[in-house]
């Protein structure tokens, strides 16, 4: 048996009732069980049907996921989460270029780099080569001004916790911001680069090893070594190149609002709900969010 779930975003387009049934109908589900009104359905199927991506497609247009997953422990004991354009809203990256008049550079650099286009170590080295000199100071200034969590991130790590699930937060960015972020939505660790300073200024350079594509998945192998799970028992979500080991290797792995690059190898796809949509592929109820 499979779960097939169908997220709309209510406040653009409810999801039609008609469009569940349809559906439902013409896969020869089960009942559909309404995980949250106008926003939320599901229903199981007796196998994975060969039309899928083809009304993957075609859902992209009416602004619905949709998302097919086997029948087997939905609900996870690890969240593995990248931090920029996944968890908040912005790349911290560019923000700090922005402060430091070279903003536009950086976001080219940076958009490249999450398509996959660039080399992710290069790419940040040269990116942070044009911090130098920034004052060190405007780490805080940025995370109290530019930086916003994704709508949904606090009810996905607070809500999996809740169940037992351990959360760690891992990016190819900046210590100084995944430290504030990990404690304000409740992440167990985080682990990131960390930017070099000296003085009260950046130095233009980032400490060794720098942690990319292959130490997400390292922590990935480590953490749940640690905890004596599985890679099955982990949900991974990200949205760039960087992401995709992580997202590949582990039981559900998820690719968010992600580069187009990204979403050609990642098999689940969430482009047009938030954060809580991977509460709602593991089964969780909109009244079984925990905030």
């Amino acid at each position: 048996m499979h779960f097939v779930t169908l997220i709309a975003n209510p406040t653009v387009r409810p999801l039609d009732a008609a469009l569940v049934t349809a559906l439902r109908d013409a896969w020869g589900g089960g009942e559909a069980t309404w995980l949250s009104p106008d926003e939320v359905a599901e229903f199981t199927i007796p196998a994975l049907a060969e039309n899928a991506e083809t009304v993957w497609s075609d859902l992209q247009v009416q602004g619905v996921d949709l998302v097919i997953r086997p029948d087997e422990p939905r609900r996870k004991r690890m969240l593995l989460a990248d931090m920029d354009s996944t968890m908040i809203q912005q790349e911290c990256i560019d923000e700090l270029a922005d402060e430091a008049g070279v903003g536009p550079r950086v976001a080219d650099i940076t958009a490249r780099a999450m398509n996959g286009e660039l080399d992710f170590e290069g790419a940040l080295i040269e990116r942070v080569g044009l911090l130098r000199d920034l004052d060190e100071a405007v780490i805080g200034k940025v995370l109290e001004s530019r930086i916003t969590f994704m709508p949904g991130g606090r009810e996905l790590v607070q809500t999996m916790k809740a169940n037992g699930a351990y959360a760690a937060l891992v990016s190819g960015g900046f210590t100084g911001f995944t430290a504030r972020v990990a404690e304000a939505l409740g992440f167990d660790e985080n682990r990131a680069n960390t930017l070099l300073a000296e003085d009260g200024r950046l130095t233009g350079d980032v400490a060794r090893p720098i942690l990319g594509r292959e130490a997400k998945v390292q922590a990935l192998e480590e953490i749940t070594s640690l905890l004596g799970i599985s890679e099955a028992d982990v949900l991974a979500v990200g949205d760039g190149a960087n992401d995709l080991g992580m997202i590949q290797r582990a039981g559900t792995g998820v690719a968010l609002h992600a580069k187009p690059s990204v979403q050609a190898e990642a098999k689940i796809r969430i482009n047009h709900g938030d954060l809580t949509a991977l509460l709602f592929i593991q089964g969780y109820a909109r009244s079984e969010f925990v905030t």
